[in-house]
């Protein structure tokens, strides 16, 4: 079994990332993973580090969000025994805790802009000084980067450094919303029902057609992480029952059916058209709504990333 053999999917999209995952796993250059808050970052990089050579070196996941600002430099680098008041004694920071594995800098948006320029340095150099030190120290780490957060407008409005997001954008992974990957609702609500019932030692639960359709059309706005805790709510509150839409949280029940996708969302015209001419309006206006970002431009058009490709080359298309 692979370590992506973990991330349980049907999905052609998010296959296509995988494999693009297990080709840079061997390479050893820095990743940056993108994607909204609960679509399984972290569960990516791990995967990363467990198919690298630093596989049976440590893998160290640090929150930046969660980062206290002034401490912030301290917690990365270290710092040394009385060099802020506090500091009793000296204390090893999470890059030199990573040595030879790897480091998950996640939600590396949150960086406050003077840490950037010296994990810049780090990342240039493999040197870096703790807190209260003069002299530099080396290690041998590879980062990963993950954010929910757009970097390059952040780069654009001045709070996130240029230079560091070209540093860290090297290999850029971007995982699919679970809304653009309804298919692996299913697939999903299975494997968390059967993985959380014997953690539980509970009877799983059975859902219905009817909640199942429910499911599909709910948007899941925390992604792969709102439907684990949906399938641990369902499991203590239904174990061994039959799950009915009436059974479903109110924000489920409520979620309002999808269009039927047999109707065209436009009248044809009477003089008919030209498909290709249409094609081409419709791919551009795709990218414009997605300000250039071809996956997710692929995603609004209901394609794969290398079919959308395929079709920009075909026509010619500019951004």
């Amino acid at each position: 079994m692979t370590a992506f053999a973990q991330i349980f999917t049907a999905s052609p999209e998010l296959h296509a990332v995988l494999r693009a995952a297990q080709v840079v796993a061997a390479a050893d250059v820095n990743v940056l993973i993108l994607g909204e808050s609960g679509t399984g970052k972290e569960l990516l990089a791990r995967a990363l580090h467990a198919a690298s050579r630093r596989a049976t070196r440590p893998f160290v996941a640090l929150n930046c969000a969660a980062l206290p600002e002034t401490l912030a430099e301290s917690l990365l680098f270290g710092h040394s025994r009385g060099a802020f008041s506090g500091a009793t004694q000296d204390h090893i920071g999470q890059i030199q805790t990573a040595d030879g594995g790897t480091l998950l800098l996640d939600e590396v948006g949150e960086l406050p802009l003077a840490l950037q320029a010296k994990l810049l340095r780090f990342l240039e150099s493999g040197e870096y000084h703790p807190v209260g030190q003069t002299n530099a120290r080396r290690a041998d780490v590879r980062v990963l980067a993950a954010t929910h957060r757009d970097l390059a407008a952040m780069v654009r409005d001045g709070s996130f450094r240029a230079d560091l997001y070209y540093r860290l954008h090297v290999v850029p992974l971007e995982l699919p919303a679970l809304r653009a990957r309804r298919g692996d609702i299913a697939l999903l609500l299975e494997h968390f029902t059967t993985l959380l019932s014997a953690q539980h030692q509970l009877p799983a639960p059975r859902y219905s057609t009817a909640a199942l359709a429910r499911l599909r059309e709910h948007t899941w706005p925390g992604n792969v992480r709102e439907l684990r805790n949906f399938c641990e709510r369902m499991l203590i509150l239904c174990g061994g029952r039959t799950v009915e839409p009436a059974n479903l949280p109110q924000e489920i029940r409520a979620a309002q059916p999808s269009a039927d996708s047999s109707v065209l969302p436009f009248r044809f015209p009477e003089h008919g058209l030209q498909l290709e001419d249409l094609e081409q309006s419709l791919i551009r206006e795709a990218l414009q709504n997605a300000r250039g970002n071809r996956s997710r431009a692929a995603r609004l058009l209901g394609l794969t990333r290398d079919t959308l490709l395929y079709r920009i080359k075909k026509y010619a298309i500019s951004m």
